[in-house]
């Protein structure tokens, strides 16, 4: 006779049974752990502006470290370096025509900038209601793309003795000056980096001029505003922040004008033009490739250190002066 199975559908649970397995998450787990933005961010922060720094530190932090580095040395740009330590700052402190490269360069940073930017706002004034604005942008620009080597072609055939310039006033009975001579060289550099220059900040301020709701001028013009007040009131509160935007892209841009300079400048006997014409970065320049026998590189490296010191001096200045609240509308 077999024997009976068992009845295991009566066993009862005990309290010692093993652990009892549900579908919640644990707390360390991925499923059960949201990401917030901030960490969202923060992983993509790495691959996205990783490369970018790595190229930047290599083009630019190496080579600017490696150039404080030369500055404290005598070095003639091969051979062992003499430690020089502060001697090539103090050198240029004490050098007259360093000095008057670096007044030169400030003058082109304020002068120039001065009258580059007034001249922007009235051409902005002028064009912001005139038809085929468009075209007339375009034309500005067009200044601003052509090669300084075509200026320098230029001033040469209109401004020399038998230029075009005396061609005109010759008939009039006006004495023709010497417009090349080195008395007068710088300034016309001036006017000319004016004529290139002001086109671009016009296009970049108009930019900022379009993006202002029609409402805002309406207003003014209900109110009885003046070309001026609009310009107070409307214009400069809300392009502000690309006016600062301008004015650090000239300051950075005033320091390292060289290449005008030298063709305006032409070459004097040594293939240097007239040191009255020097800025900042034709000293640095002249400094190193002089062909002079005197170990320059450490030099002119400080000159250049010092030029980066002042760029840097002027934009938080700049960037501290400038600073307003954002206004959106």
């Amino acid at each position: 006779m077999a024997r009976p199975a068992p009845d295991v559908m009566t066993r009862p649970a005990t309290a010692t049974s093993g652990p009892a397995v549900t579908d919640t998450p644990t707390r360390g787990s991925a499923a059960g752990r949201r990401q917030s933005p901030a960490d969202q961010r923060r992983r993509l922060l790495i691959p996205f502006v990783g490369p970018a720094l790595i190229l930047y530190t290599v083009l630019f932090v190496i080579p600017i470290l490696a150039a404080v580095v030369i500055s404290l040395h005598r070095w003639a740009g091969s051979g062992p370096m003499t430690w020089a330590g502060l001697d090539n700052y103090t050198t240029l402190v004490e050098d007259e025509l360093f000095l008057q490269s670096l007044g030169n360069t400030l003058k082109l940073l304020f002068v120039v900038g001065g009258a580059i930017f007034v001249l922007s706002f009235a051409l902005t004034l002028v064009l912001r209601d005139m038809a085929g604005r468009k075209i007339v942008r375009s034309v500005l620009f067009f200044p601003h793309l052509v090669n300084a080597l075509v200026y320098g072609v230029l001033a040469g055939f209109v401004f020399n003795p038998d230029g075009l310039a005396n061609a005109i006033l010759r008939p009039l009975g006006v004495s023709t000056p010497q417009w090349l001579a080195q008395d007068n060289l710088f300034v016309l550099i001036m006017i000319t980096m004016t004529w290139m220059t002001t086109g671009y900040y016009t296009t970049i301020l108009m930019a900022g001029v379009d993006r202002i709701p029609p409402y805002f001028y309406e207003d003014a013009a209900l109110a009885g505003a003046n070309a001026w007040q609009r310009l107070r009131h409307v214009i400069l509160p809300l392009t502000w922040d690309v006016f600062g935007v301008c004015a650090v892209l000239w300051t950075i841009t005033s320091v390292k004008i060289f290449e005008i300079v030298w063709i305006f400048g032409g070459s004097s006997g040594n293939g240097i033009p007239p040191t009255k014409t020097w800025t900042a970065a034709v000293y640095t320049y002249a400094t190193a490739f002089s062909g002079d026998s005197v170990p320059a590189f450490g030099a002119a490296t400080a000159s250049a250190i010092l030029s980066l010191v002042l760029v840097t001096a002027l934009v938080v200045l700049l960037r501290r002066v400038m600073r307003r609240d954002v206004i959106e509308f």
